[in-house]
């Protein structure tokens, strides 16, 4: 099967040493996680994984179900580009001195929605959000002014055709209610039940 780019989502408790469980998965199937961002979720107490591969989807498929299979993750599900609104994030700091000089940078901030988050008079960052090829063709056009340092957020996804997490659990709780409560007759008569 041919590979592609698959954003897997991953609904977790939020438990210690999650993180290093399911990169070790990934690791063990030698599969190199192009971007991962952790977040909490709609859900209290929920956290939200956001993991970028590119695979065949038979991989993909078979990881998710081995992913479920950690006791802390309630949810794998995994998604092409068209399945979902994306966004990655990127700030820039360029010499403040070009941006007063030449009109044509402030112009290419513009035109990539660029925000100005501090200006000092040394240098001046500038924070996007977009697709990847919006964030690598940003790059290079401030490389040429003499771009100081970049760095790019992992990838943040929403499912496009997805009612929340918070209605599948809902869906859940309707469909497996928990047991009710049954009080033990024994517990007040500790010492007639147990003896030797």
């Amino acid at each position: 099967m041919e590979k592609q780019e698959y954003t897997i989502t991953l609904y977790t408790e939020n438990s210690i040493g999650m993180i290093g469980r399911i990169s070790g998965i990934f690791s063990r199937r030698k599969i190199n996680v192009e971007s991962l961002n952790t977040s909490p979720s709609e859900v209290e107490g929920i956290h939200r994984f956001t993991i970028l591969i590119n695979e065949s989807e038979d991989v993909v498929r078979k990881l998710c179900r081995q992913i479920e299979k950690q006791v802390e993750v309630l949810k794998a599900y995994y998604n092409t580009d068209e399945e979902l609104i994306w966004q990655e994030q990127a700030l820039y700091k360029v010499p403040t001195e070009i941006i007063a000089e030449k009109a044509s940078v402030e112009r290419l901030l513009r035109e990539y929605g660029a925000s100005a988050v501090v200006i000092r008079h040394d240098y001046t960052v500038f924070e996007t959000a977009g697709h990847r090829e919006e964030i690598d063709r940003l790059t290079a056009a401030l490389g040429e002014y003499g771009l100081i340092e970049f760095v790019r957020g992992a990838r943040i996804a929403i499912i496009k055709d997805s009612a929340g997490f918070h209605t599948k659990i809902k869906q859940f709780e309707r469909e497996e209610p928990a047991p009710e409560i049954v009080e033990n007759e024994y517990l007040d008569q500790q010492e007639k039940v147990f003896t030797m």
